[in-house]
Parts: structure tokens; C-alpha cells; sequence
């Protein structure tokens, strides 16, 4: 089997860390973790003082790499200086690109209780991704799980409004020695967004490196807690920026929101390639939009077409999670600041059995 960096950190994430209560994932010891040729190295970053604490630690990693799929030699350095970053200035084709990883930092991590990284990702914009995303995290909740949203989306969020948290700020508070962000709840979620650090509602004019790292941030910086799931609400699209996204959080894996229609479809593949390539698979795949509900007369019409994401599902071997209807009553309630999934409407058992799915399919 291939390697996945995503389970060699998921196996690190079992080692204690002797100098805290955590392991050493979320004790910030990692500094990097690079594999190439079936060999693959760890540094571990630690304090030169406690050296002798770390000797037993240093041979716990190197059988647990080993024991990764794919993974032939496994090295592990102990050091005092935060490893230099991989810079790649040229891509094959020449053209001159910018280093994308963002870097945890030290101490306490954000993120250090949460079970489980779900994307929720389109590879096109307009395909009501959020709505999904959204939805789908209050069904989990209502279903009795702690459940987080993170709003990945730095240019377009729409978790505040969707969330009824529109004008809202997060606070501060500190934890085991650091300033960490107090994320907001509502609906039984806790929940972060750019939305809640920015002054106004004016664009947010940053590039592909500050996004990637601005969403990192969120995801180490702010206090989740004990989270079963966290949901990541990913920005549209298949670049460099949502690529790094995917190599920088790691999910366990992936969502994808389509609509029925030939084109989105078309993105749809580009956007499981994406997390193809990254080793994050891929838990399902979502219809939104399926049919138009009149709310005149409730006849159901099919303006994108009809079954395309069931049927695109089948043809990539793809779980399929479900399809949720272009229907009035879904959005306004978001436009309302409560989703539907939160309320007795009919339409919330749509994306309660979506969760019930994609529950069976993580099982």
C-alpha cells in the first residue's frame, strides 16, 4: 500500500509526550515529517535540557513509522531548532511558485481533543456547499455528538449569517500557558469563522499563503475542546490554496457537494482527485439542488437535471450521502440564522439521515 501522511499522524498521535499531558501531536514536538523513496523522517523538536526524556520517545516514533504502510526506513531526529521548511521556488513547468505550509506552534494545541477532521469541499463554488456543510454539523449534533464547524471559507464566510451569529465576535482566554480563541456556539455546535475576528463586512483582500495560514490558525489557535467531529467548511475550488488546505489539516476524510448538473459534475471529479492525491479519502459524495420544490403547488421540478450526482457516485465507486433539494423553506431558514436541520421542519430528516450515512460509513 502507498503511504499516507495522514495515518503516520494519526499513529504519532498515540505517543505520550513525557513533559505534558498530551501526546506528542499536540504538544507541538513535531516539527516536520517528510517522506521520500520509502524513507521517512521525523523531527522532533524539544528542549536540549529534558534530552534524556525524549530517548525513549525517539524509539517509539521510529517503530511506529516503520510500521506504516509504504514506509521502508524511518529516521528520527531529536533537535533543538525548528527544522527549515521545504521551499520549492519552481513548479516542474517552470513557473515560479510560493511555499504554501503553514507551522504548528508551540505549546498547547487547539485542536489537541478533537477525534475527528471531516472536509465538507466543492470543487465549484455556488453549489450551496455551506448550507451542507452547516446542516450536516447540526444533524451530527442533534444526533448526540460534540460537533465543531470552522469556516474555511476566508473570502466568502457564511457561516455567521447561516449560524445566526452575524455581528459577533470570538473572545480570548488562556490555556495551559497560552492565548487561544474562544470559538462561539449555536445550535449545539461550536463554531469559528473569519467572521467573528474581522471589525466590518469589507472583503478580505489576502493571498494564497496568508488564507492557508490564516485558516491553520483557527484550526491550532482557538480552544475546541472535546470534539467527536470538527467540520471543516472548505473555500470552493481545487488550487494550490485549497490543496495545501487538505496537506496542512489533514482530514480523515472528505465530503464532496456537487449539483446535478454536467458541469458541476465535471468539478466534482477534479475535487476528489484533489484529496486523491493527497491520500484523504473521499466519504461520500452530496446532491444539492436535486430537484426544485415549488412552494406554490410542491410539485418537485428537476432544473439541473436529474440523478446526476447519484448516478456520478456509482460510476467513481463513491458512497452517496444523500441529496438535499433547492426548496425555499431551506433557505430561509439559513438566511434566518437557524438552520433547518435545527428545527421540526419534514426537510430535517434529509440531513439527518445524511448523517446517519456518513456515520455508518466512518464506522
Amino acid at each position: 500500500m502507498t503511504y499516507s501522511e495522514s495515518a503516520a499522524l494519526r499513529a504519532l498521535k498515540n505517543i505520550k509526550d513525557p513533559l505534558s499531558d498530551g501526546d506528542i501531536i499536540s504538544a507541538g514536538r513535531l516539527s516536520d515529517l517528510t517522506f521520500k523513496d520509502g524513507v521517512l523522517q521525523a523531527i522532533l523538536q524539544i528542549d536540549p535540557d529534558h534530552a534524556s526524556a525524549y530517548q525513549e520517545v525517539q524509539s517509539r516514533v521510529e517503530t511506529t513509522l516503520k510500521a506504516i504502510d509504504g514506509v521502508s526506513t524511518a529516521r528520527v531526529i531529536l533537535s533543538a531548532h525548528k527544522a527549515a521548511p521545504n521551499i520549492k521556488t519552481r513548479s516542474s513547468s517552470g513557473r515560479a511558485v510560493r511555499p504554501h505550509q503553514a507551522r504548528r506552534p508551540e505549546g498547547y494545541q487547539g485542536d489537541a481533543h478533537v477525534k475527528t477532521i471531516i472536509a465538507v469541499s466543492s470543487a465549484k463554488g455556488g453549489v450551496g456547499k455551506s448550507t451542507i456543510a452547516v446542516n450536516l454539523s447540526v444533524a451530527l449534533a442533534r444526533s448526540g455528538h460534540k460537533v465543531g464547524l470552522l469556516d474555511a471559507d476566508i473570502h466568502g464566510p457564511s457561516l455567521p449569517l447561516l449560524m445566526g451569529l452575524s455581528g459577533q465576535r470570538a473572545g480570548t482566554h488562556k490555556r495551559e500557558g497560552r492565548m487561544l480563541i474562544t470559538p462561539l456556539e449555536a445550535h449545539g455546535i461550536k463554531a469559528m469563522s473569519i467572521g467573528f475576528l474581522t471589525k466590518d463586512d469589507g472583503p478580505i483582500v489576502w493571498r494564497g499563503p496568508m488564507v492557508q495560514g490564516a485558516i491553520s490558525r483557527m484550526l491550532w489557535d482557538v480552544d475546541w475542546g472535546e470534539l467527536d467531529y470538527l467540520i471543516i467548511d472548505m473555500p470552493p475550488g481545487t488550487g494550490d490554496p485549497q490543496l495545501g488546505l487538505a496537506q496542512d489539516i489533514k482530514p480523515k476524510g472528505a465530503i464532496i457537494v456537487s449539483t446535478p448538473q454536467d458541469l458541476a459534475l465535471i468539478d466534482a471529479k477534479k475535487g476528489v482527485q484533489m484529496f486523491e492525491k493527497v491520500h484523504i479519502p473521499i466519504l461520500g459524495l452530496v446532491e444539492n439542488m436535486s430537484v426544485f420544490i415549488c412552494p406554490t403547488c410542491e410539485s418537485a421540478h428537476s432544473i439541473f437535471g436529474q440523478g446526476g450526482g447519484q448516478q456520478e457516485a456509482k460510476q467513481m465507486d463513491l458512497p452517496f450521502l444523500g441529496a438535499a433539494p433547492l426548496m425555499i423553506d431551506i433557505r430561509q431558514s439559513g438566511d434566518q440564522g437557524t438552520p433547518i436541520a435545527a428545527t421540526d421542519h419534514e426537510a430535517a430528516s434529509i440531513f439527518s439521515d445524511m448523517a446517519t450515512r456518513l456515520l455508518k460509513q466512518m464506522a
